[in-house]
């Protein structure tokens, strides 16, 4: 299978339409249409359901979409990279999980920018499921974990900054008047929390009981959806501080109590040949740790 001919079918796949996308590929109708098909044919799948005037993915079809945008963005990086061999340059992709502890990470990246700069940083957000999958499959160099997260089979770094705990809560809300929430605070209230594995774990160790015991009407993997949600009262949420900016909206954020925090690591694969920019970067990383500490 050739890369031209995965970029033929993103192309396809993008515009739903074979004739645009040849004149975007400058090559013939036919020629295209029968590039497509000898795919299908290589693969064994269906990729497109074909119509009168557009085509749509079938279910094959999305799956191979998602999987050649991979396979083409790591090309793409790898090229980057190593047409900087010898010099401080490239691709950095990092996947992170909402934290304003982030901003340590951009600074180390910032500063580095100003000696090197021909450095391009890809940021992808989610939750730790989704940043190891990632990381797995070659399109993220390293991912920022919070929390209780299986390291084994990766290395990985421990950083000396955490995140805080609180209730997000509509102004009007009855706890709005609290200045910190309680365990029992949280009973019979409708509450949102991260879609995170082991998250129910972690939280149920701070109530001393079961998350299964309280009315949680929603999950997020990222907050400002789950901020969105509270404001139309469907919920309280159960999240990090400094994330959601409450001083203009009907929001406001209240601490835990006892106060609960989560540690904050780096974690990239074992045996990976990192590129010349993520070594400096890690290294660089590390500076910035032991000064900070």
């Amino acid at each position: 299978m050739e890369l031209r001919v995965l970029k033929y079918f993103l192309v396809v796949a993008t515009e739903r339409n074979i004739s645009n996308a040849a004149k975007i590929l400058y090559v013939s109708q036919p020629a295209l249409s029968k590039q497509l098909k000898n795919l299908e044919e290589e693969l064994g799948v269906i990729l497109f359901k074909r119509g009168n005037r557009n085509i749509t993915l079938t279910e094959d079809g999305v799956y191979f979409l998602t999987k050649a945008k991979e396979i083409l963005s790591l090309v793409d990086t790898t090229v980057a990279n190593l047409t900087q061999e010898g010099i401080i340059g490239g691709e950095i992709n990092i996947g992170a999980g909402e934290s304003a502890q982030m901003g340590h990470i951009f600074k180390i990246i910032n500063d580095m920018m100003i000696d090197y700069p021909n450095i391009k940083t890809n940021v992808t957000s989610g939750n730790a499921d989704e940043m190891l999958l990632k990381l797995d499959n070659g399109t993220l160099d390293f991912a920022i974990t919070f929390g209780f997260v299986d390291k084994s089979k990766y290395e990985h770094l421990s950083l000396p900054w955490y995140d805080k705990w609180g209730l997000l809560v509509r102004k009007d809300n009855f706890l709005a008047k609290k200045d910190h929430i309680l365990s029992k605070d949280l009973e019979n209230i409708p509450l949102i929390i991260s879609n995170q594995t082991n998250i129910d774990n972690f939280l149920a160790g701070w109530i001393g009981k079961s998350i299964e015991n309280f009315n949680v009407v929603g999950t997020y993997n990222l907050l400002y959806n789950a901020s969105l949600m509270a404001k139309k009262n469907i919920g309280s949420v159960l999240c990090f501080d400094g994330i959601i900016n409450t001083s203009e909206s009907n929001l406001k954020f209240i601490p835990l109590k006892p106060e609960l925090e989560t540690e904050m690591s780096i974690i990239w694969k074992k045996n990976q040949t990192l590129s010349n920019v993520s070594k400096k970067f890690l290294e660089n990383l590390k500076i910035y740790i032991s000064n900070y500490n």
